[in-house]
Formats: C-alpha cells, structure tokens, sequence
C-alpha cells in the first residue's frame, strides 16, 4: 500500500482536495478586482491599497457562523452560508467606516465533498462579489478525526480600509444622538444553538417542515442570509458617530461597545415589532425576555448613532438600499451602558 493509500485509509482523499481545488480555483477569478496581485492559489493572497487613500490604516476582522453550518448540512443547502459569513464580516468592518478589500476563507471538513465546498465557495463568491471585493484565498482541511461524516465548520477573514481621520470608533457620541435601528433578515449568524434545540427537539420539526407563524420552511427561514448593511449605510457615513453590529450579545451586548464614558443609551423597545421567528423561538422555548435580548437581534441587525439634524438622511439612504429602520431611542447623559424602556 502506497503513502498515498494509507492517508486515504486514514481519512483523508488528496484526490478530492484536488478536485475541490479545481472548482475553487474558476469561482475565486470570477471575484478579482482591479486590486488584485498574484496568482489564483498562491500561499498567500495579495491585494493593492487604493492609491486615493492618503492615511490609509486596514481594518482586519474574522468570524464564523456558528452552528448554522448544522442546519444548512440538515438541510442540505450550502451556498447561503457561504453569502453569510461575507456579510458578516462586511458588517464588522463596516463598523469602523472601512471598505472592504479582500476575503479568504477557511473551510474544515471531515470528509472533504468537492461538491459542498463548491457550493459554499458559490456563496462566498456572490458575497465577495455584491461588495467588489477580492477573494484573496483560502483554505480547505480534511480532519476526519475531528468533524463527524457529514459536518463542516466555516469561517472567514476580510480586509478593510479606511482614511485615518475619517475611521469610526465611538468618540463622536455625545448626549442627545439618536439610535437608528436596521431591519435584520432574521437570525443572521447567531443564537443558532438555542434555535436548533427549540425548532428540533422541543417543536419537533425538520427543515422541510413550515415554520410557524409563516408560509415558508424551516430551512427557509433558518438559513435566510444575515444582511448586509454596506448600501445602506456606506453613502451617509460621515453623518455617523457611531455604529453597532448586533450580533452574539443582542443589542446591549454589543451597543454598550461603541459608547464612550458618561453616556447611556436608552433603548424604546416598543419602537419596532420583534419578526415571527424570535415570537416563536420564545414562546416555544419558553425563554426569558432577558435571555432573548441576550441571544437574539429580535429584528435589529445594526445600529447607527447619529446627530438628530442627520436621522432623515440617513434613514433615507437605508429606504433606497430597501433596508427598513426605526429611531429605537437615544444617548443620555449617565454610567456607561445600555437601558431598556417600554413605551
């Protein structure tokens, strides 16, 4: 038995590495910008700064999405997961007023399915291409030892830019800022492993099932993809002083990260209608208002802070992107942190 046989027999197939190599390979060129440097499979990506930039600093940022690889393997749809941890890592960025530059990922595996990692690349690839963004590179891992048959992780690093003085980091907040609240498409990327176990185990459906209080299905409506905020928020950034991500933390969790000493923000958590998906989540499961704020976006997927001269121009640069929002509430003078009220 060949060298080559007995890493087959122990797990990993070279052969389908190469094959999922080749199908990578056709999707990463269909991203190249005009940035762009070197080849497509390279040891490392490469990717010019825009020469307009005069201080320019690069914005780093990595994340996965979590236990939503499981539902899509569940559900046998891998391409939106692909899309979604673009967004993400776009939103993460975005943040701090960076354009997006480059993207790699990386991809882990038990057994190595050239026809899954194509098709998460695919999403990757739409994700990469709706911000004109290069996909710099990659990785793929075949750890049969360490993922079970069927099951892979996801995750993904993006390159940003930013003008030096024009960089968002929370210092521009003062009392009196409005807080702008922007529709989520659901779940995004987080609170995955609460959602499975109540939509699995305690209401006892499967993807193909509907979802309740909705006409689509569970696949539908847990594997919609997490929102990009670039369109509606990159035109209006220099009316922003701040903005939040809302991913794992909820809302306070992440707010209370771009707010600087003395400032509160106070949160009306009647100015919007939480979507079925949390309704439900927390009925069935029968999970606390606190925990739910905790886990979930309930609906909000960023959060601007802006002066309140500003709210309609920005909330009209989100109503052309066909991104709904709602003034959510207000910075106070205070300790540090983040308060709900009800109306």
């Amino acid at each position: 038995m060949s060298s080559t046989d007995r890493y087959a027999a122990a797990g990993v197939d070279l052969s389908a590495a190469a094959d999922a190599k080749r199908r990578i390979a056709a999707l990463v060129a269909q991203t190249r910008t005009k940035f762009a440097l070197g080849k497509v499979g390279g040891f490392g990506g490469m990717v010019r700064v825009p020469p307009h930039y005069k201080k320019p600093v690069l914005v780093i940022s990595t994340d996965g999405v979590g236990t939503k690889v499981l539902v899509a393997a569940r559900a046998g749809i891998h391409t939106t997961v692909g899309e979604d941890i673009v967004n993400h890592c776009v939103n993460d960025i975005l943040v701090h007023g960076a354009t997006p530059l480059a993207f790699q990922d990386y991809i882990a595996s038990g057994r190595l399915v050239p026809e899954v990692v194509a098709a998460l690349v695919e999403g990757i690839t739409r994700g990469c291409q709706a911000h004109d963004m290069t996909l710099a590179g990659g990785e793929t891992a075949e750890l049969p030892d360490l993922y079970a048959e069927g099951h892979y992780d996801l995750a993904g690093t993006i390159v940003g830019v930013v003008e030096e003085d024009e960089a968002l980091h929370g210092d521009k907040v003062g009392a009196g800022d409005v807080l702008i609240g922007y529709a989520s498409s659901g779940l995004h990327t987080n609170g995955y492993t609460l959602a499975r176990h109540i939509v699995f185990d305690d209401l006892k459906l499967d993807v193909g099932d509907r979802f309740p209080e909705s006409t689509a299905s569970v696949a539908e409506v847990l594997l919609a993809v997490h929102r990009s905020y670039a369109a509606a928020i990159t035109p209006v950034l220099p009316l922003i002083h701040a903005l939040a991500h809302i991913t794992g933390g909820g809302i306070a969790g992440n707010l209370v990260r771009v707010l600087p000493e003395k400032c509160e923000a106070v949160v009306d958590a009647g100015s919007w209608s939480w979507p079925p998906v949390f309704r439900v989540l927390k009925t069935a499961g029968s999970v606390s208002l606190a925990e739910m704020r905790r886990v979930f976006n309930l609906g909000i997927g960023m959060i601007a802070v802006v002066g309140r001269d500003d709210v309609e121009s920005v909330q009209r640069a989100a109503q052309r992107a066909q991104v709904k929002t709602w003034i959510i509430g207000e910075i106070v003078p205070g300790d540090t942190g983040v308060k709900f009220t009800e109306r």
